[in-house]
């Protein structure tokens, strides 16, 4: 799987790599083919704000979103689609939580991916099944609420 990476320079090297594993994680959890690609971006609040707005109808900051994609590229790649996480979210919810940055970042690209594989949290049986999907994955890894 081919990972592209915007973080602006903003995560330290023990972050992009868990966000590698978790990427991985998620695509052999979901069963996803070796030629899938996804793109994944950190923006800030009032960015994600603005994407919140013109795509959801929210006009509020949010933690991440997904756009599906999933359409076949040149060379035979599938593009899965984009993930993209503010930071600004990330940090005041790791402190709300009382857990490490590093786990909410994991919890939240967990989360993402799950929609780009096509789940969703509209109905409470839809949520129970994602659930059970991002707490399967983050135990896999060893990332619990600390």
């Amino acid at each position: 799987m081919e990972i592209y990476l915007d973080d602006h320079g903003e995560l330290l090297p023990e972050q992009l790599e868990l966000l590698n594993r978790v990427t991985l994680a998620v695509a052999k959890y979901c069963d996803c083919p070796g030629n899938s690609e996804v793109s994944i971006s950190f923006i800030n609040a009032e960015e994600i704000r603005v994407l919140n707005r013109d795509y959801r109808g929210k006009d509020t900051a949010t933690d991440v979103l997904s756009f599906p994609i999933n359409d076949e590229l040149a060379m035979g790649s599938i593009s899965l689609g984009d993930i993209v996480i503010c930071m600004d979210v990330a940090r005041e919810q790791a402190k709300e939580y009382g857990h490490s940055l590093n786990r909410e970042l994991a919890f939240l690209l967990v989360h993402g991916l799950l929609h780009l594989f096509g789940y969703e949290h509209e109905t409470s049986e839809d949520e129970t099944e994602m659930k059970a999907a991002q707490n399967d994955i983050l135990n896999t890894l060893r990332i619990g609420r600390e």
